[in-house]
């Protein structure tokens, strides 16, 4: 195995709109973050006020665990949609949770908001939370972790479970419009696992899914990965880089945005960066072997 490393994020706990965003928009919070024409108007600011590429869907990442059954707290414009309790106590109750229905709840209006802005001409990065990230709203993280010594079959169910939930939104994603799909798992990175445990995570769930992620890619489509991610998948040697010259520098977004089509997985920067510029014209594709 290779050196594993982590990625320093800034972005992982960040949640809540800023006041210079929302002034002037007459929206009230939290009810802004329930319905599609808020949360498209809430993107459209975001993107003008960061000068980004693109707008972000949706605000925060409890969307997929509230669509299985968690209770959420939506906070307000400062501090966002967050976990209020855990709804299980044991890891078995989390394979007896509902599947999504994409067609109810925010999780759908969330998809309507992605597509409204793709009618408006705008590109759309759909940000999708993967498996620790969801069982942090379900189940206190302690019950996971000893799962994952003590029943290490138990929890690749549940995230066979999860996995296949995730898989559906992206491909709901895809539907609806987004053209970029950012993956990410900041509560099951390095800084959290550890090595071992990490690299266990990669060979038993990340690993697999991302192939079928990626097939999810196409002329109109890209996969984004936290680079937390992506360095889990270089560090335990199932991802490479591979180099692609842009047409200049340009901001990381707007470098995903150019290479749609010839890139299936790009994943160097958090996509949240949005000032992030790629100055020597490269974008680096995440290519699993």
């Amino acid at each position: 195995m290779g050196e594993m490393k982590d990625f320093q994020c800034t972005y992982e706990n960040s949640a809540g709109i800023s006041g210079e965003v929302t002034e002037g928009l007459n929206l009230t919070f939290p009810d802004a973050y329930l319905h599609r024409d808020t949360m498209a108007a809430l993107s459209k600011a975001l993107k003008e006020h960061d000068n980004a590429a693109f707008c972000e869907l949706p605000f925060c990442h409890t969307v997929e665990a509230e669509a299985m059954g968690g209770i959420i707290n939506y906070g307000n414009e400062m501090t966002g949609p967050r976990a209020k309790e855990y709804i299980c106590t044991a890891p078995e109750e989390l394979l007896k949770l509902p599947e999504i229905d994409f067609a109810a709840g925010r999780i759908h209006e969330v998809l309507m908001a992605c597509k409204m802005l793709k009618e408006e001409g705008e590109h759309v990065v759909m940000q999708v939370s993967g498996p620790f990230t969801i069982l942090n709203v379900l189940i206190d993280a302690k019950y996971v972790f000893k799962a994952m010594r003590k029943k290490p079959e138990l929890m690749k169910e549940v995230f066979r479970k999860l996995g296949g939930e995730i898989f559906k939104f992206m491909e709901e994603a895809k539907r609806y419009g987004a053209d970029l799909i950012s993956y990410a798992d900041s509560s099951g990175g390095l800084n959290i696992l550890g090595p071992k445990m990490a690299e266990q995570v990669v060979k038993d769930f990340t690993y697999e899914f991302l192939k079928r992620a990626e097939t999810l890619a196409d002329d109109r489509t890209m996969i984004l990965l936290c680079p937390k991610t992506t360095f889990a998948l270089l560090g335990t040697e199932k991802a490479s880089f591979r180099e692609h010259k842009l047409s200049g520098p340009m901001a990381y977004g707007e470098g995903c945005i150019e290479m749609t089509g010839k890139v299936k997985i790009a994943g160097q920067m958090c996509i949240k960066n949005v000032g992030y510029q790629l100055e020597n014209a490269v974008l680096k594709e995440v290519v699993l072997v």
